[in-house]
């Protein structure tokens, strides 16, 4: 199977025929999000790695570039949630709209679906593991009548080798402070996986408080390990989990970016002190992305710096080295 840093070749291939046939990236860049897309300052990823985006109108496109040379090219697809790992993307999006499905379509390297699912709900999170063999997702859904906000959401996962479907992680045996725990209110959403692809991380939610969950698939278990995290995102080299933290009640300013070190448990915030309402990717060991106020932005992982714009008018970030 080609592998998606194949796919980043092939893409940036197809991009210099079109600029040798006269199409230029600067007519192709307005027309998707209204505006220069290469503004100085808009620091990017380099030129031999990609970084997948979701543009504001739903397209997924390939940035690559630095500075005035940062072209974006179109890979055919229309997201909500986009995500892409090893071999394997992921592609949500919604159906219908006086009751929402949402549509979890697995891709392969080539980004042609290889299968898709549909589940009640609206996609809010999607995650593929380093391999690309495990996908995860979540749907915000409306009606379950513990849910005092009137919705809660329903966590999947796929494993791509063994074609298993967990269509919901709320099956799966948790203990919190060693005690087993069986309440209807648990919800699970976030998924980040260890490349191990048997190890995740997720946050669940249950009597009001929120936790971060270690996972382990083959033993079917869930141990909570740390109050209010949510949205976790592994690090690549698998020793640090960035997170969004509640700091306080205000719907505007709630969240702050953190990173928790697995080996001390010691958490850093990072130097980001905009309302980050997103679970982050790692664009290499040091450095987590998120998506805020219509852009991409980037942030040292030990709280040191401060953030940059890597790609306006984009969110759902996922980055693939070469």
């Amino acid at each position: 199977m080609t592998s998606l840093r194949s796919r980043v070749a092939l893409v940036s291939a197809a991009a210099l025929v079109l600029a040798g046939v006269g199409i230029g990236y600067s007519l192709y860049a307005a027309a998707r999000s209204g505006g220069d897309s290469h503004a100085a300052g808009h620091a990017v990823p380099a030129s031999d790695d990609g970084l997948y985006i979701r543009d504001s109108e739903g397209s997924v496109v390939l940035q690559q570039g630095s500075g005035t040379s940062t072209r974006r090219t179109s890979t055919g697809l229309d997201c909500n949630r986009f995500y892409a790992a090893g071999d394997t993307a992921v592609c949500l999006s919604v159906e219908g709209s006086l009751k929402p499905t949402a549509k979890v379509e697995v891709l392969d390297a080539d980004l042609t679906p290889a299968e898709s699912f549909t589940y009640s709900g609206v996609p809010t999170r999607a995650r593929v593991s380093p391999s690309g063999r495990m996908v995860a997702w979540t749907v915000f859904v409306t009606g379950d009548n513990y849910a005092g906000t009137n919705f809660s959401t329903r966590t999947g996962i796929f494993d791509r080798e063994t074609g298993r479907i967990i269509d919901s992680l709320e099956g799966i045996p948790l203990h919190i402070d060693g005690e087993r725990v069986r309440r209807v209110d648990v919800n699970y959403w976030g998924v980040t996986f260890a490349a191990d692809d048997n190890t995740f991380y997720a946050t669940v939610s249950t009597a009001g408080k929120t936790y971060l969950i270690e996972g382990d698939i083959a033993n079917w278990s869930a141990t909570a390990l740390r109050e209010n995290l949510e949205c976790p995102s592994l690090s690549p080299d698998g020793t640090k989990l960035a997170f969004k933290k509640r700091v306080n009640d205000s719907v505007d300013d709630r969240w702050r970016l953190y990173v928790l070190d697995l080996e001390s448990m010691q958490e850093t915030a990072l130097a980001e002190y905009r309302n980050v309402d997103d679970q982050a990717a790692w664009l290499d060991d040091d450095t987590v992305a998120y998506a805020v106020d219509g852009g991409v932005w980037s942030v040292p992982a030990d709280g040191s710096g401060e953030p940059r714009l890597i790609a306006d008018d984009a969110s759902s970030p996922s980055m693939v080295k070469d």
